[in-house]
């Protein structure tokens, strides 16, 4: 596991082999938030790293999961089970998390079909507890106020998670910055995928943190417009 420092003494990120995570920290690390988790057995990493900024593991208050996903999902229930932080998801993909119904299946295009074998590598993720499902529009107590954006398509209870005061914008894995910005790939509805994509861009954040792909730092609302758009034209 990569760290990979995105604003000082604020946000870094956890780079897996597949997928990444996200480390928020408020007031001086008293506080820590996860977007997402990574996969099933990376709790030991993700402690290791948090420890290695100099924080405690046991300021993690929560875990703000982007989506159902094996790679953004498994390690969840163990970090938060060791750590005492709640699990947060969105109403409709917390089922799913919980174990209580199947990942959805996403409709694949035909070049995608190798890229989601390669995925299905990751270990299964157990299931976990949800202590908090979420809903469009909720703001969440962290990072000076952190705004749901339900952002369906890739799966019915994809989320962003927007911070309005820092310009920061988790996308999870609707939108990709695998060498350009795009539309996320393994979509359950990818015209309800490009429609959440323009209603993330339109939030025009100063920094970009994709559930795929190195963070965009620089022009980051004008990209994020471009690739809606060209995701809309495709």
């Amino acid at each position: 596991m990569d760290l990979v420092e995105v604003l000082p003494n604020r946000l870094h990120m956890l780079r897996f082999p597949i997928g990444q995570a996200y480390l928020w920290q408020d007031r001086s690390g008293e506080a820590l938030t996860l977007v997402d988790a990574g996969p099933a057995g990376a709790a030991d990493a993700i402690e290791g790293a948090i420890r290695s900024l100099g924080l405690a593991p046991g300021n993690l208050e929560r875990i703000v999961l982007t989506h159902c996903h094996r790679d953004h999902v498994g390690s969840a229930g163990e970090l938060a089970g060791r750590l005492g932080a709640q699990v947060l998801a969105h109403r409709l993909d917390a089922p799913v998390v919980r174990g209580e119904q199947p990942v959805p299946e996403p409709v694949l295009l035909d070049w995608e079909v190798p890229l989601y074998a390669h995925g299905l590598t990751v270990p299964e993720a157990p299931p976990t507890p949800v202590d908090r499902e979420l809903e469009d529009g909720e703001v969440l107590p962290f990072g000076g106020g952190a705004v749901v954006v339900h952002s369906p398509g890739h799966t019915p209870g994809s989320i962003g998670v927007h911070l309005p005061e820092h310009g920061v914008l988790f996308t999870g894995d609707c939108v990709a910055g695998v060498g350009a910005v795009m539309l996320g790939v393994f979509n359950t509805d990818r015209a309800l995928a490009v429609a959440s994509f323009h209603r993330l861009a339109a939030l025009s954040p100063l920094v970009a943190c994709f559930g795929h792909g190195d963070p965009r730092t620089r022009d980051t609302a004008r990209a994020l417009r471009e690739a809606a758009g060209a995701a809309a034209a495709a």
